[in-house]
């Protein structure tokens, strides 16, 4: 008679990277999951004279780490990959365009599919999205865009935290709604954007057992980088007061897109948005009260190093961790020219800042993971959750392929994750027990039918804005040093 335990997934033999709070490797290492929860970590023998499992996964060769988390990225952008070229401003404009005026509810969905398909194929098991972009343009004229978006994320099978607030000043912005008889086109108020924002709140906060979450936020205030915001000082008060109210009522977490030197102090000292559920992104050139605001408030910092604001300036990252201030890595979406691979993001983080001080020993590759399991789990408010292989933790789990050419030879299988892996390297992702990709299949949704409606969606996008244009070649593309 068998005595062991029965559970329903037994990862064995593989090379697990736990992140736990003693950052156990375990060379032949094996996790078991029953239900939507990790019940044991540890050497595989242990674990196969304990548990006998419905399904035996042999991760032989293969990493397993918990699934990535991406705590910065903003929805529609996937769908304006490389539009403008090198010109950020054509760029910028044309998602005020889009987003407000020339997509329709098929676009957020096919967008919403298409980036959480990106994110699953590579380990991203966890994704920030702020439902909108460009500067500060969300698209918060009806709650139906972001039940669309959420809509996606569930059948796809992944965890998003869909970030909804007001767009820039001034207001009141037009959008226009492309509907089946036609179309409408409305003047919308920051009252009305208040109301949507609550309304996608009680629609879909916890959806799909707690996958999907919503967060809120603000544009930046930052009249020394933007001056003509300084006539909306008013606004940007007003609008701090109802949005943090909200989020205390309803137990939600707050984030910002586009910090920079002195605007942390500002939106902590005088609008009362940083506390510790609070995480904001970008945050270049910060000041010493900036980095004061967070040891104070216990606000989390998401650096993104591939993004441009990173090339306009840099976020003071291992300063910002050596003042005990938890930082973690976001991808800034797939646009305008990223994508969703947090590997490239760890490997451009390291390099980063160890050129920036002239030292190949700043940020340890530990330190980097950290930054896309368990430090982004606390900046999301998810660490009780997610971000390591623990038991009682959701079984949120990634298998990536260490026996590849780039990958050899089979020895220090952290560094060889964070300098060499690549998001094609990622050959299974399990979200709260339920496998959604196996040997690179995605199981979940049928991915040749997602990418023939983008490119549907895409083309009509692009006749509606009238920004076909945008996507001819540069003419100084070629032979030259500077676009």
């Amino acid at each position: 008679m068998d005595n062991r335990e029965r559970v329903d997934v037994l990862i064995e033999n593989g090379c697990v990277i736990t992140v736990d709070p003693q950052r156990r490797v375990i060379d032949n290492g094996a996790v078991a999951v029953k239900g939507d929860r990790i019940v044991a970590v540890g050497e595989t023998s242990a674990l196969a004279s304990k548990y006998v499992a419905d399904r035996v996964i042999d991760a032989r060769r293969k990493a397993v780490l918990p699934g990535l988390i991406d705590a910065h990225a903003h929805a529609g952008h996937a769908m304006l990959r490389t539009i403008g070229g090198a010109d950020g401003d054509a760029w910028t404009a044309a998602c005020e365009t889009i987003y407000t005026r020339a997509s329709d509810e098929n676009f957020w969905e096919v967008e919403s599919h298409l980036a959480a398909l990106e994110r699953l194929k590579a380990g991203v098991t966890t994704g920030v999205s702020l439902l909108g972009g460009g500067n500060s343009i969300m698209r918060v004229d009806d709650p139906v865009y972001a039940r669309r978006h959420c809509d996606a994320v569930v059948k796809t099978g992944t965890r998003s935290i869909v970030a909804v607030g007001p767009s820039r000043p001034p207001a009141p912005r037009t959008y226009t709604q492309h509907l089946s008889k036609g179309s409408v086109t409305r003047n919308i108020d920051f009252d009305t954007m208040y109301d949507v924002c609550a309304d996608i709140v009680d629609a879909c906060h916890g959806d799909a057992d707690g996958r999907i979450r919503i967060a809120l936020t603000l544009p930046v205030y930052a009249p020394d980088y933007d001056p003509e915001l300084t006539a909306y000082e008013r606004e940007f008060r007003d609008q701090a007061r109802r949005y943090m109210a909200l989020c205390r009522e309803r137990g939600l977490t707050f984030t910002q897109d586009g910090h920079r030197g002195g605007t942390l102090a500002f939106a902590h000292r005088e609008l009362g948005l940083l506390n510790e559920s609070s995480f904001m992104s970008h945050a270049i050139d910060l000041t010493d009260d900036d980095i004061a605001a967070c040891q104070e408030s216990g606000a989390s910092i998401i650096h993104n190093p591939s993004a441009i604001m990173s090339i306009i300036g840099r976020c003071p990252v291992p300063e910002l961790i050596d003042a005990g201030v938890n930082v973690a890595i976001g991808s800034d979406a797939a646009a305008p020219d990223r994508g969703y691979d947090m590997f490239r993001h760890m490997w451009q983080c390291m390099h980063y800042h160890r050129r920036h001080f002239r030292d190949p020993h700043v940020l340890p590759h530990g330190k980097v993971l950290e930054m896309v399991t368990i430090d982004a789990a606390k900046a999301l408010s998810m660490d009780d959750e997610l971000g390591s292989l623990e038991v009682g933790k959701k079984a949120d789990i990634i298998l990536v392929d260490l026996f590849k050419p780039h990958m050899m030879p089979m020895n220090m299988p952290v560094h060889r994750v964070t300098c060499f892996a690549n998001a094609a390297d990622v050959c299974m992702t399990m979200v709260g027990g339920r496998i959604l990709m196996e040997n690179h299949r995605v199981l979940t949704v049928d991915e040749g039918e997602i990418l023939e409606r983008v490119s549907a969606a895409a083309q009509l996008m692009l006749e509606r804005s009238g920004l076909q244009h945008l996507l001819d070649e540069p003419p100084t593309l070629w032979r030259r040093s500077h676009y």
